[in-house]
Parts: C-alpha cells; structure tokens; sequence
C-alpha cells in the first residue's frame, strides 16, 4: 500500500508549521523523518492521520485522498503509533491492543476469542505478554509504548506511522522495535516513522526526510542525504560521521565533534525554522482517545 503527500501545508494560527511539503513510500520501505524540535514532525503526522485539517495539498492512500476515507476505512490502511504519555484512562495493556480491532469489528460488538488470541500473539511477540492484565498506568513510559506499538499491529493496517517510536525505550527494546519495524518492512508493510537518532536512520531507513522550519529541506537515501553539514545544520552542533565494520556489513554512525555548528533551524535550503528551544504549540497526545488512534466512528 502506497502514501502519497502532496504540497501539504498547515498553520497553529498565525505561525506555519508546515510549508509545502511533500514525499511518497511504498511497500517494503523506511522512511525516517528527522529534524529538530519544532521543525514538523508531528504536526505532518497528524494531518497525514486527518487529526489535523491542511490548508493546502493532500494525502493519497492508494490514489484515494483521506479526506474522503471515513474513520473506519482509513484505520483499515493506516495506524498510527504516538508519541509515549500516559493515557487518560486505566485501561489494561489487552484492552488497548484489542481497541486496534475496532475497525475489524462489528459496531457494538465485542471481540471474539479469535480477536484475543490475535492480540496475545502479537504481545507475544514484542515480549510484553505478561503485562496483559495490567493497566497502562500502572507500567513504564517504555512499556507503554510497546503497548502502542501492539496496538497498531492489531489493526493490521499496512502503512504504519510511528512518532518517535523508540522514545522512553531503553537501548534493547529501541532496537527490539525497530527491528520489528524492519521485519514488517520486509513482509510487504509501509513504514513512516520519525527520530531524533540519525544512527537510527542510517540502520533501518530505506530513505529518509530532513524537516527544517516546516520545509523539507532533503530526502533521498540516508547514506546520500545524512550529511555532516545537513545534521549540523538540523541540529547545531559539530558533528562527525564514521564507517564501522560490524558483522560483515559496514555501518555509519554520528558522533559530536564538540564544535558547535550553524544554530538549529538554520537548514542548508535557509528555511527560516525556530531556535533550537522553540518547540511546535501543539494538543498534548495522550496515545489513548479515539480522536489520534486511526480507529473510531465514521465521520
């Protein structure tokens, strides 16, 4: 399944988040978005997931503009993994995974043991089935996340979209996920997901997407695109890139080189984007409500 955007452009008020940005992904690929904080990230996930109305462009499933998808037939193409916080109500970790089946399910009607079961392999296989029976807040920010990430897989969309999935994960389970992400990749899945670990998009992306000041200022492959000047221009800090030998495959990773580099926001295209403090006015996400899970009521 393929996602398309479009010239998408979007504003909190007075301030644009977002200017003309566009990109695609299909079956089989990565795509890592990265960027300093404020540059975009997520609001451009939320108006890819229709939580957020653009002013300009689109976003195509397939050909199809979501604008003109219900709730329930986009939660059967998308789904979407937030960023780690803790819910609003206590629900267990099955519970949560099996409201991803709620586009699967009959209105009204509760999950069959078909459902359960479906939803304990797939805690199964991120090795968080012994937190069936506990409430989300009663477990870990990293725990938590898992959850999600569950949850989403539940829904059995074929385009996932993931806002910092790695976050509140300790260095196993970071790449336990990410992995998993790959895996998917390979069985014919589309994956979106954004970073703030450029080793992260050197070791998973098929291509990545540096956002600056709301403006795509580079996309391509990640060895291609992930220069040094581009990180120090996203970031602003010195940076230094350098190839290892691992397993019999060279790998790249990012290091700081201690001099400081152009101020964050300062991109190579010279988008004008907000200081390094300055982060995006957007909603808390708390990861739990209908309204930014992909899945709910018709519109």
């Amino acid at each position: 399944m393929n996602i398309e955007v479009r010239g998408l452009s979007f504003s909190y008020g007075a301030r644009q988040a977002l200017r003309d940005v566009g990109f695609s992904a299909g079956p089989g690929e990565i795509v890592s978005v990265l960027g300093p904080n404020g540059a975009g990230k997520s609001t451009m996930f939320r108006c890819i997931m229709g939580f957020l109305r653009t002013e300009r462009g689109a976003v195509l499933i397939d050909g199809d503009d979501i604008r003109g998808l219900g709730r329930r037939e986009l939660a059967r193409r998308l789904a979407y993994i937030p960023q780690a916080a803790a819910p609003v109500f206590n629900h267990t970790v099955l519970e949560t995974v099996l409201m991803g089946l709620s586009g699967r399910v009959a209105f009204g009607r509760a999950p069959g043991k078909a459902h359960v079961a479906a939803a304990l392999e797939t805690l199964e296989s991120l090795g968080i089935a012994h937190l069936r029976d506990r409430g989300c807040l009663e477990i870990s920010g990293g725990e938590r996340q898992l959850a999600f990430l569950a949850r989403a897989l539940a829904q059995d969309a074929r385009i996932l979209v993931m806002d910092e999935p790695t976050a509140n994960l300790d260095y196993g389970h970071q790449h336990g996920a990410l992995e998993r992400a790959r895996s998917l990749a390979l069985e014919g899945y589309t994956v979106v997901m954004s970073t703030h670990s450029p080793e992260h998009a050197f070791l998973y992306s098929t291509r990545v997407l540096a956002l600056c000041g709301g403006r795509a200022v580079a996309e391509g492959r990640p060895g291609e695109v992930l220069t040094e000047g581009l990180l120090e221009s996203l970031y602003g800090i010195g940076v230094s890139l350098h190839e290892l030998s691992v397993g019999g495959r060279t790998v790249r990773i990012c290091l700081p080189a201690g001099a400081a580099g152009p101020a964050a926001g300062e991109c190579e295209s010279g988008a004008a984007g907000p200081g390094a403090g300055e982060v995006e006015a957007e909603p808390a996400e708390d990861g739990a409500g209908p309204a930014e899970s992909g899945i709910g009521a018709e519109r």
